[in-house]
């Protein structure tokens, strides 16, 4: 039988291997040509999509970086003027948090979270497509108004009233706004889509206590950015609005409070750190257990330890705020907030401890990327713990030591794990193996480069060195430390240099990787390398936390779904119990309309607040488009 001639409402059980394969082949397949690109919900090539944009995102951060380092390399420096230097800090900051950071977390989460839970595509596939076009064209707008000398000057966050209608001129803050909307609705739709795919799509058996650790991460971090980023959402839509129709949210003169910017921006900013932090709790996690060949210890302590933090972030805010005269009991408050939250940190770092300690390690290279992240971690935590105490943090607020402390904890405890995660998934992306030989090169290089380049940054805040000044007087006396800083920069650079040509060389060249060239225990290593477009031949049944280590023979599957359409499980929340089969929606070019209509309504709101109400029809009208009923099931799901 040709899957050509196969009657409708096919099963999966009716078929043979070798005719199943090729029906579902057609059946999930991105067709050919452009319009087949721009297309597909397939959420391996989006999460692809959103990996090699984060990482490209990346490098153009990274260049800015380099040109501050170069102009502080030396007292009295013209390389930059100051209006430049304004930018490019401010482009630094917002292209790592927002372009970077949360996105580069997310797009881990889109290729791998429904190979892990074993389905075959994330809920909402077509919200997904949106996401990543909105994302997309955030950055690019971000870079472009960059490239046109209209880039932010008021730094990642924005402060009022430097961001407001008296002291902001032009469209820069305005910029800097809108970019928020772009990519704030991006991560709030994959954060949606990504607790529904977690809760309601989990391979049957796969109870709340056999997830593994990384889909854990994401689950939390997933309501983190649900419950966070509104609040940064109402500060720019507010401050937007201060600068084109008039209002007075921070405007003191007219009834507005500045410390209410501080306030709604921090309390995203700081959960925005553990939005980071968490999805490499996980990858940490998933790394040690297979590098180790044991399950991870801790797992229940773990997995508290994860929505410990979760619940803990959303208290630490004002500790950001400790210079701006707030009431001592409040100060007293988020200080012992503040330092709490380094007991499930702790918890998590004795439970990695102990599983290296009773396991057999493996030293590749992922593992250790895990090492080097132990290390900067640990210093990033102390000092984070330091900055909690008010008496400190008055003394070095807005000094480099700040700038040392969040790098340790942002680059340290979330880019290095990212790092190991990319070496450990990598085959299971493109199908082919990283250089081990180089990955070690990459470790060393970034490892040294960073202690060189941010550890010194700590004298230098305590030697009074603010941050945002782009020169500083020979008498200052901070010229030798920077001149090292920045040379050290050079080393670092090196690392991430050779890490992106390792990745562009072994997609060409790599070593054939193999199904599961790890020995990993998770679900997507039971798959092809790269996976077909549904994932799976048939759904696994989960019988264990580690199913690929358990189940030695081989998984046990769940049959009866449709291959003439795409179809998957949904199940129950605690126990993933099978509760029926649901349509999923096939590809759309909409979502890519819907996006174009959205980005030339926010753009052009900058210089008329009109085009919300004109801008507003070509959403309505791509919005039908999307949800029309076209008469087939994954039209309609």
């Amino acid at each position: 039988m040709s899957p050509d001639s196969l009657p409708p409402d096919i099963r999966d059980t009716d078929l043979a291997p070798d005719v199943l394969e090729p029906e579902l082949e057609r059946t999930w397949r991105t067709p050919r040509g452009l319009i087949g690109a721009l297309s597909t919900v397939d959420h391996k090539i989006i999460g692809r999509r959103y990996l090699v944009t984060a990482f490209i995102f990346l490098a153009m951060g990274g260049v800015l970086a380099m040109l501050m380092r170069l102009q502080l390399a030396r007292p009295e420096n013209r390389v930059l003027p100051p209006d430049l230097y304004d930018q490019v800090f401010t482009m630094h900051g917002a292209n790592m948090m927002f372009l970077f950071a949360v996105p580069v977390m997310e797009a881990v989460a889109v290729y791998l979270v429904p190979l892990m839970v074993g389905t075959r595509n994330v809920a909402f596939p077509r919200l997904n497509a949106f996401s990543y076009w909105m994302y997309l064209a955030g950055g690019f707008t971000l870079w472009t108004a960059f490239a046109l000398d209209m880039g932010p000057d008021v730094g990642w966050f924005a402060y009022v009233p430097l961001s407001g209608p008296e002291y902001g001129s032009g469209k820069r803050a305005d910029i800097w706004a809108q970019m928020i909307t772009f990519t704030e609705v991006s991560a709030m739709a994959v954060a949606v889509e990504i607790v529904v795919t977690v809760l309601k799509q989990r391979a049957p058996g796969m109870s709340l206590d056999r997830i593994p650790l990384f889909v854990w991460s994401m689950l939390v971090t997933s309501f983190l950015i649900i419950m966070a980023m509104p609040a940064i959402m109402v500060a720019s839509t507010s401050l937007i609005l201060d600068r084109l129709v008039g209002t007075h949210f921070f405007n003191p003169a007219e009834g507005g409070d500045v410390l209410l910017w501080q306030h709604l921006f921090w309390f995203f900013g700081h959960p925005e750190v553990y939005i980071v932090f968490l999805p490499a709790v996980g990858m940490v996690s998933t790394i040690i257990a297979t590098f180790t060949r044991r399950p991870t210890f801790g797992y229940l302590a773990l997995v508290m330890a994860l929505i410990a933090t979760g619940i803990l972030a959303f208290g630490l805010w004002v500790h950001h705020m400790f210079a701006t005269g707030l009431p001592r009991l409040g100060e007293s408050f988020f200080t012992a907030s503040s330092m709490s939250i380094a007991i499930p940190a702790g918890v998590q770092i004795f439970c990695w401890l102990a599983t290296l300690w009773l396991g057999r390690p493996v030293y590749r290279t992922p593992l250790l990327f895990v090492l080097a992240f132990f290390v900067t971690f640990v210093i990033g935590g102390l000092t984070g713990v330091m900055v909690a105490s008010v008496p400190l943090d008055t003394q070095v607020h807005d000094t480099y030591f700040v700038v040392a402390h969040f790098h340790y904890v942002l680059i340290g405890g979330a880019v290095f794990p990212l790092l190991g995660a990319i070496y450990y998934w990598y085959p299971k992306i493109v199908g082919r193996m990283m250089s081990e030989r180089l990955g070690r090169w990459v470790v060393g290089l970034l490892a040294i480069g960073f202690n060189l380049t941010f550890f010194p940054m700590h004298l230098l805040g305590l030697h009074g060195m603010t941050r945002r000044v782009y020169t500083y007087q020979v008498e200052m006396g901070w010229g030798g430390l920077n001149l090292f800083v920045s040379l050290s920069a050079v080393l670092l650079a090196c690392g991430f240099a050779l890490f992106f040509f390792d990745a562009i060389r072994s997609s060409w060249i790599g070593e054939p990787a193999g199904d599961d060239p790890w020995g990993g225990p998770t679900l997507e290593w039971s798959t092809t390398s790269p996976p077909p477009p549904y994932n799976f031949r048939h759904i696994p049944i989960v019988r264990s936390g580690q199913p690929l280590w358990d189940d030695t023979e081989t998984l046990t599957v769940a049959a009866g779904l449709r291959v003439d359409r795409r179809e998957l499980v949904v199940s129950s929340v605690a126990e993933a119990l099978p509760e029926a089969r649901e349509a999923s929606p096939a590809n759309s070019i909409w979502p890519l309309w819907a996006a174009i209509a959205s980005t030339v309504m926010l753009i052009s709101s900058i210089f008329s607040p009109w085009a919300v109400v004109w801008g507003a029809v070509p959403i309505a009208v791509a919005l039908i488009g999307w949800f029309w009923p076209k008469g087939t099931p994954e039209d309609e799901a």
